[in-house]
């Protein structure tokens, strides 16, 4: 209903704004906005990794071959479209 009023596609992101007497509004997100927390997270990264480089290291080979079993037969395409049920 929401993404409906506002005319959104699929893809199309909600901004949520928590006004001061605790109600909220959602909002049309512009697509070029940066999210402030991924920035923040990604930043909190990057800097984590050049402070303590020792910290990172490659994928265990062990956690690989338990991982593939998994994830076999899974195809992922992150360009095509989400379906109707994803939406």
């Amino acid at each position: 209903m929401v993404r409906k009023t506002l005319h959104l596609k699929k893809r199309d992101k909600i901004r949520y704004t928590l006004q001061t007497d605790g109600s909220v509004l959602l909002s049309r997100a512009n697509n070029d906005e940066n999210d402030p927390l991924l920035t923040q997270f990604l930043t909190f990264l990057a800097n984590d990794i050049s402070q303590n480089p020792q910290n990172v290291s490659s994928i265990d080979s062990d956690l690989i071959d338990r991982i593939r079993p998994l994830v076999s037969g899974v195809e992922t395409d992150l360009s095509s479209p989400l379906s109707d049920e994803d939406d």
